[in-house]
């Protein structure tokens, strides 16, 4: 079976060259490995071929043919909380990727519901990382994406997580600041959070600024229970600032106790120890609550998702 993904470019990207645009956004090959998969036909811009150092033009269509790569497993729990003929939302697992990429393919959110829920074309207006559950927004239909996609660009969509973290969290803590590469990292994709007052000048070009509103639950041994509302919408951005604030996420392999955790467990080679040091298989990062308003009626919308069974363990409330 033929297993194909598919990648629009948007006028941001106009002007890219091909090969620094799929390493960048696609960080599980580099510029090289991206070359070669060119060179042997596994990937097609408009149908056809076209080389590394192509210019990428807005509204082209990138293709990768994934095809006999085999897929790590994944927990493809997925339990519908609304289901409409505009909208679908799910609560997902802590082991399932949203979007094909990688060694993934049908052992994603997207490819489950296609298959479960016969959404042909499914539109995943917000992305949560492969080991954070929670709630997922799909649209069904074009236009239940454009309008879902404006109300988080002008951020009228509220979301919440819940989330565990090392150490006796102060009881409210207001985070603001700059996302920017971490370059004194061995890993390229991760990000360093640089606090700093509104209306600061950002440090670098391409930083991203951020704000994340965290509250204290309650203290266990060793860790302490957040509910985290960010009220702006970027990658790692509850992750990054909680590591930047000394409280690192339990289990959290990139930005956790230590980032040499994650080199072992992409080596597989993760012992007895480094699993007692990360207390869970996975990130103690939970999407809990989401509030939006229905692209047909208006309403208020607002969606809860219960504690995973991992979690609440952790806690001794399983």
């Amino acid at each position: 079976m033929r297993r194909e993904m598919r990648f629009t470019i948007r006028e941001k990207d106009a002007g890219r060259r091909l090969g620094e645009f799929l390493a960048s956004r696609f960080t599980y090959h580099d510029e090289s490995g991206w070359a070669e998969l060119l060179a042997n036909g596994r990937v097609s811009v408009n149908g056809g071929s076209s080389r590394p150092d192509a210019a990428l033009r807005a509204g082209d269509v990138l293709a990768y043919d994934a095809s006999g790569i085999a897929e790590p497993p994944a927990d493809l729990r997925v339990e519908a909380v609304l289901d409409d003929p505009l909208v679908l939302a799910v609560n997902k697992s802590g082991n399932l990727p949203c979007h094909p990429g990688g060694r993934y393919f049908s052992q994603t959110l997207w490819a489950v519901v296609k298959e479960r829920f016969g959404v042909a074309e499914p539109v995943l207006v917000n992305r949560i990382d492969r080991e954070t559950s929670g709630l997922v927004l799909i649209a069904k239909t074009p236009e239940s994406a454009q309008n879902l996609w404006k109300q988080f660009s002008r951020h009228l969509v509220w979301k919440r997580y819940t989330v565990y973290v090392e150490g006796a969290f102060p009881e409210r803590v207001e985070a603001s600041g700059w996302l920017v590469p971490d370059r004194a990292s061995a890993i390229r994709k991760k990000r360093l959070f640089v606090p700093a007052a509104p209306g600061a000048a950002a440090p670098e070009a391409g930083a991203e600024w951020a704000e994340t509103a965290f509250e204290r639950v309650r203290v266990y041994d060793g860790f302490s229970e957040l509910r985290a509302v960010p009220r702006t919408g970027r990658l790692h951005q509850i992750r990054a600032t909680l590591l930047a604030l000394g409280y690192p996420v339990v289990g959290d392999k990139l930005y956790g106790v230590d980032e040499t955790l994650f080199l072992r467990f992409c080596a597989d080679t993760l012992t007895d120890g480094d699993r007692r040091l990360l207390r869970l298989e996975r990130q103690a990062l939970h999407a809990d609550g989401l509030r939006f308003y229905h692209p047909r009626f208006g309403r208020l919308t607002e969606l809860t998702a219960p504690l995973p069974a991992d979690m609440a363990a952790l806690a001794g409330r399983g």
